[in-house]
C-alpha cells in the first residue's frame, strides 16, 4: 500500500501547489488542478481498500489482481501531467510477455517507487526516462532523472522496511536485483533486474 499511496500524495501536493499558485490569475488551470487531485485521492482510497480487503482474508484478495507492466504507460502519462518532470517510457512488447505476474507486478511497484522518489526529491528535474531492456534471461529497469534546475536533492534514507528496501527483497526473492544512486550531473538512476523466460522463438 505503502508504494501506491506515496505516489498518489505525492502528486497531490504537487498539483495542490500549482493550483495554490494560478488560482488567482488563471482559474481554469486551477480547476484541472483540483480534478487530477480528486483523481489522486480516489486513487490512493482505493489502494486502502485494497489493502483492508486483503487483510479480510485470501478469497478478499483474489479479487482484484494487483497492476503490472501492461499499465505502465498510463502511469507515466499521469507523471508527466502532473508535474514539472517531462517522463518518457521504453517499453518494448516482448517485456510484457517474458515477466511472470509476479515479477511484471514488482516491476510496477519499482517504477512506482521510483517516479515518486523523483517527485518527493528531485520535483524540478526537467526529464525522466524509465526504460525496460530484455536479455536472454532477464529484465532491466532502469529509472533515470536528471538534475534540473535547482540543487542536486539529497537523498533521504528510508526506515522500516518500506520503498526501496521492500521492494529490493522482492526483487531477491524473485532472483533479481536492485540498487538506487547518483547518475550523471546531479541525477539519479534506479535499476533493478528481474528474472524473465526466454524469449519466443520465432516460427520459419
Amino acid at each position: 500500500m505503502h508504494d501506491f499511496v506515496a505516489h498518489d500524495i505525492s502528486g497531490i501536493v504537487v498539483q495542490a501547489q500549482a493550483a495554490r499558485f494560478v488560482a488567482a490569475t488563471d482559474p481554469a488551470h486551477a480547476v484541472l488542478a483540483l480534478e487530477r487531485i480528486e483523481k489522486a485521492g480516489l486513487s490512493a482510497l482505493a489502494a486502502m481498500d485494497r489493502t483492508v480487503r486483503m487483510l479480510h482474508g485470501p478469497e478478499a484478495a483474489a479479487t482484484e489482481p494487483l497492476p503490472d507492466v501492461s499499465q505502465l504507460h498510463l502511469l507515466v502519462e499521469n507523471f508527466t501531467v502532473a508535474g514539472a518532470t517531462e517522463a518518457h517510457l521504453d517499453l518494448p512488447h516482448p517485456v510484457t510477455e517474458r515477466l511472470s505476474r509476479e515479477a511484471g507486478s514488482v516491476a510496477y511497484r519499482i517504477v512506482v517507487e521510483g517516479l515518486t522518489n523523483i517527485r518527493r526529491h528531485a520535483p524540478d528535474a526537467s526529464r525522466a526516462t524509465v526504460a525496460f531492456t530484455p536479455t536472454a534471461t532477464t529484465v532491466e529497469i532502469r529509472i533515470t532523472n536528471d538534475r534540473g534546475a535547482g540543487p542536486s536533492a539529497r537523498r533521504a534514507p528510508r526506515s522500516g522496511g518500506l520503498g526501496l528496501p521492500a521492494l529490493t527483497e522482492h526483487a531477491q526473492a524473485l532472483g533479481g536485483t536492485l540498487a538506487a544512486g547518483p547518475h550523471g550531473d546531479g541525477g539519479w538512476q534506479l535499476t533493478a533486474v528481474l528474472p524473465a523466460a526466454p524469449p519466443k522463438e520465432k516460427s520459419p
